[in-house]
């Protein structure tokens, strides 16, 4: 039996995580055993810590985790990001977030239909720059320095899982990067994905600005179909597809490595409505159906990915219906409700 561990987070993470594992539970029919544990904001109360050693130590020996949102910029000096510490501390390089537009929800006029895959562990986020100490420092109280790091390797690893999506997909390839202005570390990134493409002859690859994508996603979205890209630029251009589609809320999200594989909601822990069981808890049902098709893919286990695509049928045939919808998107269900409509429709 397979063993996934759940991380509930804070704010409205252990909401959406108990409708989530409704879902999975009605899917997967016992084939898998969720085991829980505590981090962020319970865990600080109970242990001291927002990621506790006994968290990171169980990791390595289960099939996949789901992680809910966390408030990390509320914890107090010194207290890990979870979110962030996972991904450095398990490779967890390839951050891929599909984002596809649903016809009375998006704004866009075109269709939209792609997905997104962002290295994960470096980049602008300086917190993930360095093997000891901050990547941010200030020399004098009127300067503060940021450092980013691209690795060829980082580079290579991630470029990679995006040429197999793609080569599943229509072949079609966008590497998004700022060389003209940040000539030596997307110059090196550019470099390592145009060589890893050139390994994969199903593979057309096309090269844009980071500007003029942020706004070929509004204007022609049918431009991209999978986009590789650093960190910082595949959070801002991910967020702003899954919004332009229909809602961040509605994106599903993993943070995939070589052995482990996270499914994490794409938007944050919204404590504002914490506690009132009105979130919508689409994004992190859609993030664990990819984890339960990254497991299935991987431990070649047809009845994983088969419960993973039924319940993105089952997701889709209830946000087809307005009446069926969250708050936040017109409906009036709150979250278990929208759960256990999601459990009817499998």
């Amino acid at each position: 039996m397979k063993t996934v561990l759940v991380l509930p987070g804070d704010g409205i993470g252990p909401e959406i995580t108990d409708a989530t594992l409704a879902v999975l539970e009605a899917a997967t029919q016992g084939a898998i055993r969720f085991e829980k544990m505590l981090i962020g904001e319970a865990s600080l109360a109970s242990t001291g810590s927002t990621l506790p050693d006994d968290v990171l130590e169980a990791i390595p020996a289960m099939d996949g985790v789901l992680l809910g949102p966390v408030s990390h910029y509320t914890y107090p000096a010194g207290q890990p990001n979870p979110s962030a510490t996972l991904r450095t501390r398990f490779n967890l390089f390839a951050n891929i977030r599909p984002c596809r537009s649903r016809p009375d929800l998006s704004i866009l006029r075109k269709p939209m239909d792609l997905v997104i895959v962002r290295e994960n562990t470096e980049g602008f986020y300086a917190d993930r720059s360095m093997h000891m100490g901050p990547g941010e420092f200030m020399p004098d109280p009127d300067s503060a320095f940021s450092i980013r790091k691209i690795t060829g390797a980082a580079t290579r690893r991630v470029a990679q899982v995006a040429c197999e999506i793609a080569e599943a997909r229509s072949g079609r390839l966008t590497v998004v990067h700022k060389a003209n202005v940040l000539k030596l570390t997307d110059g090196l990134f550019l470099r390592e994905v145009r060589a890893v493409a050139a390994q994969h002859r199903r593979v057309t690859l096309d090269e844009v600005i980071v500007d003029a994508a942020a706004a070929l996603l509004i204007r022609d979205p049918a431009r991209f179909d999978v986009i590789v890209t650093t960190n910082m630029f595949g959070d801002i251009l991910s967020d702003e597809a899954s919004e332009l589609s229909g809602s961040l809320g509605l994106g599903g999200s993993i943070n995939a490595g070589e052995d482990i594989c996270v499914g994490q909601a794409q938007h944050g822990s919204a404590p504002d409505i914490a506690g009132q069981g009105i979130a919508n808890p689409t994004s992190l049902i859609l993030s664990a159906a990819m984890l339960l098709d990254w497991m299935g893919r991987r431990a070649n286990d047809d009845g994983l990915t088969k419960a993973a695509r039924r319940i993105g049928s089952a997701v889709d045939s209830v946000l087809d219906d307005p009446a069926s919808r969250t708050r936040d998107i017109g409906g009036t269900l709150g979250t278990a409700a929208f759960a256990d409509a999601v459990v009817r429709a499998l």
